[in-house]
């Protein structure tokens, strides 16, 4: 069985390390190279980063920037934001991320993905799917940091999933976002049964026994914002990773 994952989600908008509320309402959280090298003390399992202005903006990632937090990182690290070629994959593998995080680039060309999985290997690329209920409670999928509604259905996003052979699925229930309040459990279990390969949850997790509750369900996998870079719910910041607790888990 796979060692159970729990790794600090960081949000960059420009240079800046931010928190958002529901993809929008950020908060300045601080340096994110400062940050990573407190995660580094920490020795977290991973770490996600994710640009979340770069698609959006309709620039490429920030090369300079992801370089200069690998040369700080010494742990395992996945990027996503603004990737939309082979080459700027590449080149982001050269500076030294383990892993890509894809999102809209699956509506846009998923080809391009199933590429991706050959040149460089399933297990290099993850697909990120951002999620939320509509007023008939039915999930619906969302690009561009949650600003466009994809043309596919939920459904129909998790069977092109398991058609491709990526190495991971990170799902995130955009309602959850920033809130501290748990999981989406019901959205995690039904996630974990359609697709066919790991899953990482996201989105939610206030406290560390929201992580508990969401591992109970057999996932093995679990990323983290909020309860990362703030002292409780009042949001403090405060960059941490208590891992003599979260080893307890695993």
């Amino acid at each position: 069985m796979l060692k159970k994952r729990v790794m600090p989600c960081l949000l960059l908008k420009g240079e800046s390390l931010v928190k958002s509320v529901k993809f929008k309402d950020y908060t300045y959280i601080g340096d994110p190279i400062n940050a990573v090298k407190i995660f580094n003390d920490c020795e977290v399992d991973e770490l996600v980063l994710l640009d979340i202005t770069a698609t959006t903006e309709e620039r490429e990632p920030n090369f300079d920037l992801i370089a200069k937090i690998v040369d700080e990182s010494f742990v395992p690290l996945a990027y996503g934001g603004g990737v939309k070629t082979i080459e700027q994959m590449a080149i982001i593998f050269k500076i030294g991320v383990e892993k890509i995080i894809i999102n809209s680039l699956l509506f846009e060309d998923s080809g391009m993905i199933a590429k991706a999985t050959e040149y460089f290997g399933a297990q290099s690329i993850v697909v990120s799917i951002d999620v939320k209920k509509n007023l008939f409670g039915k999930y619906e999928v969302f690009l561009y940091n949650g600003k466009k509604k994809a043309s596919k259905s939920f459904e129909e996003v998790l069977s092109l999933l398991n058609q491709l052979n990526v190495g991971e699925v990170l799902i995130n229930d955009i309602s959850r976002d920033g809130m501290m309040e748990g999981y989406n459990l019901d959205l995690i279990a039904y996630t974990l049964d359609k697709l066919n390969m790991p899953v990482i949850a996201i989105g939610g997790a206030g406290e560390l026994s929201d992580l508990e509750k969401a591992f109970d369900l057999g996932i093995q996998a679990l990323a983290a914002g909020s309860l990362f870079v703030y002292k409780s719910r009042f949001r403090g910041v405060l960059i941490n990773y208590p891992n003599a607790e979260i080893e307890k888990m695993r």
